[in-house]
């Protein structure tokens, strides 16, 4: 979760697109240039170690647009994809 917070962060498409699980993969990422990433906090987790197939992070993603705070709150889904962590959904 904090490597994709930091791709969104930088802008960088590819290694979202790589992270993100082939069903549900959009075509390409659109950023949005009004918006900035200014901080991330890990609410709570589920699975995800080496003996689990899937897990969740629930987080509150901090950011500022167009000069003004905001945050949002997301508890995501991820699972393995050849032996990989991905982001299958939002939940």
């Amino acid at each position: 979760m904090r490597s994709r917070y930091s791709a969104f962060a930088v802008m960088d498409a590819a290694y979202l697109l790589k992270t993100w699980h082939s069903s549900t993969r959009p075509a390409h990422v659109d950023f949005d240039p009004k918006l900035r990433w200014t901080g991330l906090d890990i609410v709570g987790t589920t699975g995800g170690t080496a003996f689990h197939t899937d897990g969740t992070v629930e987080f509150i993603a901090h950011y500022t647009e167009s000069g003004q705070p905001g945050s949002m709150r997301e508890n995501s889904s991820f699972v393995r994809e050849d032996g990989n962590w991905v982001y299958l959904s939002a939940r």
